[in-house]
């Protein structure tokens, strides 16, 4: 009878220390009450313009540019000249991590950053970092409709106006049509979609076998590019969703497959509205050389008007309007051509 009752008395015994291991040393990757606040609010918010702006017919949708970093936002001046001049077309959010001493670096970026969290690789984190800034331009300004989610090392390939004209190819409702519309306009999503990944099993199986069974099964899951540009009727879908975050928040058991920010949005979309998205990013990344999960890393040295022809063409119908990954000491070569090369469309 003894033997029972210690060990009982053991299991007991050990719960606080099982409470603090899971606290203090485990990833958490629930979301805060804030979060779902956010996310509740940006999803029910009903989105109103005054008189003043609805008799204007002429109002024009908005590009939201969400800037995902951890560390200084070294391309600021080149991004500086990039926006300038079009202030009524474009918003921005930045959401660094609070681990980081990210400084703001003014101008358009002043105070453009969003409440945010700790960011971590093979972890849920960069989801829920994305996800903070998607509710934060829903909310923030209705008449954002394109939302380009880009890194501390993207460049513009081409003008704002150039962009601008690209996504909405030039015809540009009106607000009364986007009142009519609900919010939505009829615009396609931009993010790579892939389900010929050679190692998509393993990707799937990243959290032990069969876990994203029942709501994700294999033949659903896909990969794709970190990076996109969402319209708004896909952003609400995944401020939205909880169905695949159940399970894309899991941790990870096998880490060295484990890019959930690289799974969750191609797959929460591929199932949600697949026709709806052309599949292809607009963010050029070079995997030549690749170590660790990274891309190349573009160098000063490699900066030239002949590498930003070449990187804005694709075997796709699509043109690629931004690129990463770029060294800081980029910056100086390409604010060199900035202005005769890339803003030169």
């Amino acid at each position: 009878m003894s033997s029972p009752i210690l060990v009982s008395l053991a299991l007991i015994l050990s719960l606080p220390f099982v409470f603090f291991f899971t606290q203090h040393l485990l990833p958490q990757f629930s979301p805060d009450s804030d979060d779902l606040s956010l996310f509740h609010r940006a999803t029910t918010t009903t989105t109103t313009t005054t008189a003043h702006t609805t008799n204007h017919l002429s109002t024009k949708p908005k590009i939201a540019f969400l800037f995902l970093t951890n560390t200084n936002l070294t391309f600021a001046p080149l991004w500086e000249k990039f926006f300038t001049g079009n202030n009524h077309l474009f918003n921005i959010y930045i959401h660094a991590d609070p681990t980081s001493s990210v400084v703001s670096p003014g101008g358009v970026f002043h105070n453009r950053f969003i409440p945010s969290k700790l960011t971590q690789r093979a972890s849920p984190t960069l989801i829920s970092a994305t996800r903070r800034l998607i509710a934060s331009a829903l909310l923030d300004d209705p008449l954002n409709q394109y939302f380009a989610l880009v890194s501390q090392h993207c460049v513009p390939l081409l003008s704002f106006r150039f962009v601008y004209k690209y996504l909405f190819k030039n015809q540009l409702l009106s607000l009364a049509s986007f009142t009519a519309n609900d919010g939505n306009f009829l615009y396609p999503s931009f993010i790579e979609i892939l389900s010929d990944d050679q190692n998509l099993n393993e990707r799937y199986n990243a959290r032990g076998e069969n876990v994203m069974l029942p709501e994700v099964r294999f033949e659903d899951f896909r990969v794709g590019s970190q990076f996109f540009i969402l319209n708004r009727k896909h952003a609400m879908v995944v401020v939205r969703d909880k169905k695949l975050w159940k399970k894309f928040r899991l941790p990870c058991i096998n880490v060295y497959s484990c890019y959930p920010e690289e799974h969750y949005f191609p797959t929460l979309l591929s199932m949600e509205d697949p026709n709806g998205c052309t599949g292809f990013t607009l963010t050029r990344v070079n995997w030549t050389g690749c170590w660790d999960g990274h891309p190349h890393l573009y160098t000063p040295e490699e900066v030239s008007p002949e590498l930003v022809r070449q990187l804005r063409v694709s075997n796709s119908s699509y043109s690629y309007l931004f690129a990463r990954k770029f060294s800081p000491e980029s910056l100086a070569p390409l604010m060199d051509i900035a202005d005769d090369v890339i803003f030169r469309d």
